[in-house]
């Protein structure tokens, strides 16, 4: 979720007509005129005029939550959290503060601060939905499960439908967007263009049944992980069926993606190893028999993966080396139900683990990246990718020659994957055997297409993400077409 602004509409772009010369000293009228720039997509105009504002007044707080929000929102994260933090120090008793500096730390992966500055937040403000949101996503990741429902609750039931205009001049689309309170949506703001879209986001569990849906031209089931937010893909069904609308990623399609169902229906394709994966109560780690019992249901060998249902980046997920130390293992996981997932070993001839992610937007594959990593848990941002020139000739290959990169056998098989999954947006994690098929990790549509940093290292990577966003971004239009 993205930090939350000060004001809830940015003013109209008559603001940036304001040039005269009590305008440009003072902070407030400067600030509205950094809204409107930002509003109108002139982001980079927008930051400049919001730091004009706060060399004449550091503590301005409009514009400190303001400037912040568009950093964050602009992937500036380190740089929003400093814009935060000196919101709290000016304005340490309003809420909206705390809850934006918690939502950075929330990003760093530092929970305990984030936790204590939510916990501000109602304490100025009980029944602040945001800050309740967010703690329930903290909860979650901690395994606290009865604080995470608590504060579902809290957040998301009086929650009003959000609503963000189009920003462009022509007839906007009205889309309508259904998203889950436990956070397993596809992160779409980079998908739809908001030059052409308007948005109405519901949560989909908690939208009540008796209300009329706003009106809407598409819509957009943006929640994508069955494991997680089961319950909001049902939901989502009914709300579904009372519209006449398209619909992108159909929430019946979705609830078919969990990873077991995945396991068992993508590995019987051609040129597709898939890992057993079954689900088990966590009584059963408990037990000193817990290695006979798993051996029984076809998980003898290790190292074995254990993971929290409905978790990703690879928090909550282990590799057990051994028998002796299951048990143990087993311990450190929140939830009360585990997976256990058979190991496939992506490590090439160089002792390096690989894995690709490829796009799989309307009816085409798009290549979006290759990490590769000396640890069995391949993520982009913790691989051995940065400042390594032969790894990045490697994924810039994948990136412009895809077919002969792949070949044609684990070619065959994504495709085999994408019409299995039946969506119209997902993605898939994925590595090569000795045969040049696909092991693969991971299926759904909650895959991510997150741009690189500004290091002209990258650079070899944004056009083959640019084509995927622009993909993504063409058949949300091309979606409400005629026919």
């Amino acid at each position: 979720m993205a930090a939350q602004r000060n004001i809830s509409t940015p003013g109209a772009l008559q603001g940036l007509q304001r040039q005269n010369s009590e305008g440009d000293r003072n902070p407030a009228l400067l600030c509205q005129r950094a809204d409107d720039l930002s509003a109108a997509g002139r982001k980079e105009q927008a930051k400049a005029i919001y730091l004009e504002a706060l060399n004449l007044d550091p503590t301005h707080f409009a514009t400190l939550i303001n400037f912040g929000t568009l950093l964050y929102e602009t992937d500036f994260r380190t740089a929003a959290r400093t814009v935060f933090a000196q919101a709290v120090r000016f304005h340490p008793h309003e809420p909206i503060a705390h809850v934006n500096l918690a939502n950075t730390l929330m990003y760093a992966d530092e929970l305990a601060p984030a936790r204590e500055h939510y916990e501000i937040a109602l304490k100025l403000d009980p029944d602040n939905i945001h800050a309740h949101q967010r703690l329930s996503s903290l909860f979650q990741d901690l395994g606290d499960m009865d604080a995470m429902r608590r504060h579902h609750r809290l957040g998301f039931s009086k929650a009003p439908p959000r609503q963000l205009p189009c920003l462009g001049d022509g007839k906007a689309i009205s889309l309508l967007l259904l998203s889950s309170a436990p956070g397993g949506d596809v992160s779409w703001r980079r998908l739809i263009d908001r030059q052409v879209f308007s948005v109405t986001e519901l949560t989909a569990e908690f939208h009540d049944p008796a209300t009329p849906l706003p009106p809407h031209d598409l819509i957009f089931n943006a929640i994508g992980d069955a494991d997680l937010s089961g319950e909001a893909a049902v939901a989502a069904q009914a709300l579904v069926a009372r519209s006449s609308a398209p619909v992108i990623n159909d929430p019946t399609r979705v609830l078919t993606t969990g990873r077991m169902a995945n396991a068992l229906r993508l590995g019987s394709l051609p040129g597709v190893t898939a890992p057993r994966t079954r689900l088990f109560p966590r009584s059963l780690f408990e037990d000193t028999d817990a290695g006979d019992r798993l051996a029984q249901e076809g998980f003898a060998d290790y190292p074995l993966l254990l993971r929290s249902p409905g978790f990703h980046t690879g928090r909550h997920f282990v590799r057990v080396e051994t028998r002796e130390v299951l048990n143990a293992s087993a311990a450190v996981l929140p939830g009360e139900q585990l997976m256990a997932i058979q190991y496939l070993d992506a490590c090439g001839a160089d002792g390096h683990a690989r894995k690709y992610r490829v796009m799989m937007i309307g009816d085409r594959l798009y290549p979006l990246h290759l990490a590769i990593s000396r640890d069995w848990k391949v993520h982009y941002f913790n691989g051995a990718m940065d400042g390594a020139a032969d790894f990045q000739a490697e994924e810039a290959r994948f990136l412009d020659h895809m077919p002969n990169a792949l070949g044609p056998r684990a070619m065959a098989a994504l495709q085999a994957i994408q019409a299995a999954l039946g969506l119209d947006y997902a993605g898939a994690d994925f590595a090569l055997d000795a045969d040049g098929g696909v092991l693969l990790f991971e299926a759904n549509a909650i895959m991510n297409m997150i741009p690189p940093g500004p290091s002209p290292q990258w650079d070899y990577r944004r056009p083959a993400i640019a084509r995927a966003m622009a993909a993504a971004q063409a058949m949300f239009v091309a979606k409400c077409a005629p026919r």
